[in-house]
């Protein structure tokens, strides 16, 4: 093991001290899972054996932490303390990516890569999406292709789990891997210690000030640290993921402010929107000029801002909106709209009424979710009347819990459509129809039996 190695470990055992010190009330994500315990390092025998078993050599950097830092813990499934719910204990929970034979996959060199395409890795897993008579054992042997030389290292919970890769040309990367099979994507970092004291990083950095220099490694680190590691990269990568470190901090002091806001007009496309991102997290009132320049550009990452850092300041957006509405075509842009709207307080119909005829249904299911969440719905009854005609189930669906308190006979007609169209629940619409016909005493079968229009 080589002296910086030597020294690397030493910085992250004192970190680790420092993380159950500073967080002692658990507040991190996962630690009142593993509370920051590491049980005994593992023994040198041990990984002999289990190389030797799989097949394979551990890259240096996970060997370095099992023999000098520890294995396992009390989190999860006997963790040890680590991002998520911390690190698997060394050589269990090898099957958690490739249920038979692990031994064959793990020597096998890594498919995956980073930044690799959405299309290459919608092929690489159309045989199992797509073959509805694929038998079990072709879909082990999938998943082996898939995710070969690739060592489950722990969870975030749900789906969501890191892996070590084995082999290959991105030996000692760690990759983020969802069981339900969206893209993996590779972590920033070149190997295991750098990962893992980066996350110790973001609980410590902030708080101790007595001891900067120790902040000088990663991009978890000190925000100086960050910020001079951004001013000489070249490649944009590695700006991104300086930027992404940034805007994980608690707060950011006005001087940096200044430097980034200078960085901001010097720059564009992807690092400029992460610029512009930090700077509405940090001073709204410094970005707001610069958010209005971007409303022509990119009007979802205006409104996505707005609302996860300043949604007090909603209200700043409402003519905003209106003047640009008629532009919004996509579901997601529209979602973050509605939103906003609802921070302002105000009754928003006039904006969103238009959207319940949107050729897009996602489109309608919120416009119509957002109309029902004015106090004053029962003006708009003729609109939601359209909504329990829709051609598609899930906005009829929305249109009635949308109608919630909403008890006007006009509606009765509409709701008997709606049992004869339905005669059988689909997309739970009958139990939602019932919902709504309970306050006038009657069900999806008796409904079909009155006269609406003399009930």
């Amino acid at each position: 093991m080589n002296s910086e190695t030597t020294y690397q470990i030493q910085r992250i055992k004192k970190k680790l001290l420092l993380a159950k010190e500073i967080d002692k009330n658990l507040e991190v994500f996962g630690a009142d899972s593993h509370v920051y315990v590491l049980s005994e390092t593992a023994a040198v025998d041990d990984i002999f054996e289990f190389e030797k078993k799989y097949n394979v050599s551990l890259p240096d950097c996970y060997r370095a932490f099992l023999l000098h830092i520890g294995n396992g813990g009390i989190s999860y499934q006997n963790s040890a303390a680590g991002p998520g719910y911390g690190i698997f204990p060394f050589g269990e929970n090898v099957d958690e990516f490739v249920y038979s034979n692990p031994e064959n996959c793990l020597s096998q060199d890594c498919f995956i890569y980073p930044k690799m395409s959405d299309e290459f890795w919608e092929e690489s897993i159309k045989n199992i999406e797509e073959n509805d008579d694929i038998s079990e054992e072709d879909f082990e042997a999938e998943l082996g292709r898939i995710f070969a030389g690739i060592l489950p290292l722990g969870t975030e919970g749900c789906t969501y789990y890191y892996g070590l890769v084995l082999n290959g040309k991105f030996k000692g990367r760690v990759v983020n891997v969802d069981l339900d099979r969206q893209k993996p994507f590779f972590a920033f970092e070149s190997n295991f210690l750098d990962w893992y004291e980066r996350w110790l990083d973001g609980i410590t950095a902030e708080t101790v000030i007595d001891e900067k220099d120790l902040f000088n490694y990663t991009l978890g680190g000190s925000t100086a640290h960050i910020l001079d590691v951004f001013v000489t990269a070249e490649d944009e990568e590695t700006k991104l993921e300086c930027l992404q470190g940034l805007l994980k901090k608690k707060k950011i002091d006005s001087q940096t402010l200044d430097i980034l806001e200078k960085e901001y007009s010097l720059s564009a496309d992807k690092i400029q929107k992460k610029l512009l991102q930090i700077l509405v997290k940090f001073d709204y009132n410094r970005a707001y000029p610069y958010l209005i320049d971007w409303v022509q550009k990119d009007l979802l990452s205006v409104f996505q801002f707005v609302y996860w850092y300043a949604k007090d300041r909603s209200l700043d957006w409402l003519e905003v909106i209106k003047e640009n509405a008629s532009k919004i075509n996509d579901d997601e842009t529209f979602n973050f709209c509605t939103y906003l709207l609802k921070e302002t307080g105000t009754d928003y119909s006039s904006v969103i009424i238009s959207f319940t005829s949107h050729k897009n249904a996602a489109i309608r299911v919120t416009a119509f979710f957002a109309l029902g969440q004015l106090k004053n719905k029962i003006d708009y009854l003729e609109t939601f009347i359209l909504g329990l005609n829709d051609e598609v189930n899930r906005v009829v669906h929305i249109t009635l819990q949308a109608l919630e308190g909403v008890n006007d006979e006009k509606l009765l007609q509409h709701y008997k459509n709606i049992a004869v169209r339905f005669p059988k629940e689909q997309d739970y619409i009958l139990i939602n129809l019932n919902h709504r016909l309970k306050a006038f005493g009657l069900t999806n079968e008796t409904i079909k039996e009155i006269d609406t229009d003399s009930y």
